[in-house]
């Protein structure tokens, strides 16, 4: 590195990657920002099936955007930049109250909404689902909320405590991307969660590696130990979901079953003949 290059990082001057960096973010940002004030959120829905093959055990909504041209920005492109922010807590908030819409439209349906740790602190997120677990207890009933391992190792006493209140009512809690965050087991004695889902990355042709096989086994049998309904995330193969199914798994998802849509079965189901 040059003498100006040096100087430039002594003096906290920023690098031209550190500049770009930032413009980038600014402009995911504003993006989302002028999404949510369009109201241009959607959800879009991935079925999760009962490796018995008895169909679908439930659905989980994904988060989407568009943007002024109408295109689909899917979460990956922009949650990163934003999930630490207020509007983190502002796309929380939009995915609960589409989900929980969905779930008053169709009786049938049972629905998996994403959330962060930091949304049980958002008032309006908190206002949103307590006025609805109020006035719809049968909507509690089918609502499963998805908090990563990652963000609950970020405050647990707080989840912990949101989650007994909130089991109480009826809602469904599920531990999502678990052994993404390496969290220690022994957290898991702490919390009561109904499902675990097992990272994508172990799935990856589970049924060709050894490495992952031990992996999944041992998280299955850990599920299993605290009562716990697994399912395995990004399921891309019938070899990997054959695999999956004789150790154990209770539930698959992923593109070998469908990928995530904004016209989801119903939404067909409901549409004027």
């Amino acid at each position: 590195m040059g003498r100006i290059g040096r100087k430039l990082i002594d003096e906290g001057v920023e690098s031209p990657l550190d500049v770009a960096v930032s413009q980038r973010d600014r402009g995911t940002m504003a993006m989302v920002r002028q999404a949510l004030e369009r109201g241009d959120a959607v959800l879009a829905y991935q079925p999760v099936v009962r490796a018995d093959g008895a169909g679908v055990a439930f659905y989980e909504g994904l988060i989407r955007i568009l943007d002024e041209t109408g295109r689909v920005i899917p979460a990956r492109d922009f949650i990163t930049v934003v999930e630490d922010q207020d509007l983190g807590r502002q796309i929380d908030c939009a995915a609960l109250r589409i989900g929980l819409n969905a779930l008053k439209a169709n009786p049938s349906l049972r629905l998996s909404i994403n959330m962060s740790a930091r949304s049980v602190g958002y008032p309006a997120w908190m206002q949103i689902l307590r006025r609805n677990v109020r006035d719809r207890p049968d909507v509690a009933q089918r609502l499963i909320l998805e908090i990563t391992e990652t963000s609950v190792m970020q405050m647990p006493e707080i989840v912990k405590i949101f989650m007994e209140d909130f089991q109480d009512k009826g809602i469904t809690f599920a531990l999502d991307d678990f052994g993404a965050g390496y969290t220690a087991f022994r957290h898991l004695r702490h919390f009561c969660f109904d499902i675990l889902k097992i990272d994508g990355q172990f799935a990856r042709s589970v049924d060709q590696d050894a490495d992952n096989q031990v992996l999944c086994e041992v998280l299955i049998s850990l599920a299993r130990h605290f009562d716990m309904v697994v399912v395995s995330e990004a399921v891309e193969t019938l070899g990997e979901a054959d695999w999956l199914t004789a150790a154990g798994v209770d539930c698959l998802q992923g593109y070998y079953y469908a990928a995530p849509s904004m016209t989801p079965p119903w939404a067909n189901a409901q549409m004027p003949r």
